[in-house]
């Protein structure tokens, strides 16, 4: 098992955050779907359970050429599933990854806090002492392009460069984080990601849950880019109309996976 914590810090708001994610998470979808692959919406609806009130969703990921080279080897024809179970009970939001494979032998477990600070707080997921002392933490500066590959690079999701004609905001300089500390009336959050990865294989659970991991940052830097660089479209959106998009997204996707070529992020060995 390797635990990470990693730290995004945005300069939004929590409540704007809310939105801001639905919208980045369907347009990202759409862009990740394609010739059979991509993502598939099964449920998509309101849950309550024991006191705790939120959105659930079931994806399913077809995966074949967006995985790690050597899960592709190990992993048969057909197996590059992962199902995503999300309970979004913002700010706090819980997300499982699995695998019908490798059933227990497989997990990925996202927990999310989303807080109005600078990345500040220590163990926000309340985590035991031993489990604390194991846990890396990761900070990830959107704005940082030495953190993005060559072939994930797009100038249009470039925080650095871009500036927002609704808000005034951007671009992110090298000392953003520093002069949005200075001025905490300015929007500001982190979302703590506490990824938790299991990946029990003789001989090969370091060196996959690693990569596992590594995936995992690329994503998130990329997303978060994304989700800043897109603020113009979302930031007068309403949840209502979230609620609109993602049913229309759940349909775009069906029709993309089958008619579309296969496009997105491809698997990283390096």
């Amino acid at each position: 098992m390797l635990i990470k914590e990693y730290r995004i810090v945005l300069p939004i708001s929590v409540e704007e955050y809310q939105v801001g994610q639905l919208f980045a998470v369907a347009e990202a979808s759409k862009s990740e779907t394609g010739g059979g692959e991509g993502v598939e919406v099964l449920v998509n609806e309101p849950y309550e359970k024991d006191g705790e009130k939120g959105q659930y969703t079931h994806k399913i990921y077809h995966l074949q050429s967006k995985v790690p080279g050597i899960i592709r080897m190990i992993a048969p024809k057909g197996s590059l599933m992962i199902h995503e179970k999300a309970w979004n009970a913002y700010p706090y939001c819980r997300t499982i990854l699995t695998n019908e494979y490798m059933n227990e032998k497989f997990m990925i477990k996202i927990e999310t806090w989303h807080k109005p600070d600078m990345g500040n707080q220590e163990n926000v997921h309340g985590l035991d002492k031993s489990s604390w002392e194991k846990t890396e933490i990761v900070n990830i500066d959107i704005a940082d392009r030495s953190c993005i590959s060559p072939k994930d690079y797009n100038p249009d999701q470039d925080p650095a460069i871009f500036k927002s004609e609704k808000t005034g905001r951007g671009p992110l300089g090298p000392d953003w984080k520093k002069e949005l500390a200075n001025n905490p009336n300015r929007p500001h959050m982190c979302a703590y990601k506490l990824a938790t990865v299991e990946f029990k294989w003789l001989g090969l659970q370091g060196k996959v849950e690693s990569l596992i991991q590594k995936m995992e940052r690329r994503l998130f830097t990329q997303f978060h880019r994304q989700l800043f660089c897109w603020i113009d479209k979302w930031i007068e959106l309403t949840m209502d109309d979230i609620r609109r998009m993602e049913e229309d997204t759940k349909k775009e996707l069906d029709e993309m996976r089958k008619n579309d070529q296969v496009k997105g992020m491809v698997g990283d060995d390096n």
